[in-house]
């Protein structure tokens, strides 16, 4: 009996092992998603304000100057070509943007 009650604790060890191991890399993934998802927005976000922002799209432009890989590089073609000036818009006051209250 003692071998069988062994047996089952072994048992339910392994499966809570497995469900612990499931959970962990679903956590992982969201993570990731999460990830990828605030880098998206805040590159969206980036790239429209760098049409209205010569500032901003300095910025972009030595961000994709500094790119490594080619693969990179070929993305941002269109926008790494393009002078400064045709890529934003006269800018008639600067405006600083504010955090939103919580």
């Amino acid at each position: 009996m003692a071998e069988t009650a062994l047996e089952k604790a072994k048992l339910k060890f392994e499966q809570a092992r497995a469900r612990l191991k499931s959970l962990e890399a679903r956590q992982s993934t969201d993570e990731r998603k999460r990830d990828t998802r605030r880098k998206v927005i805040l590159g969206g976000a980036l790239l429209e304000l760098a049409k209205t922002n010569k500032e901003a799209a300095a910025l972009v432009a030595r961000l994709i100057a500094g790119l490594n890989r080619d693969n990179d590089k070929k993305v941002f073609e269109k926008i790494a070509d393009a002078p400064a000036e045709t890529m934003t818009a006269p800018v008639a006051e600067k405006v600083e943007p504010q955090m939103p209250v919580a």
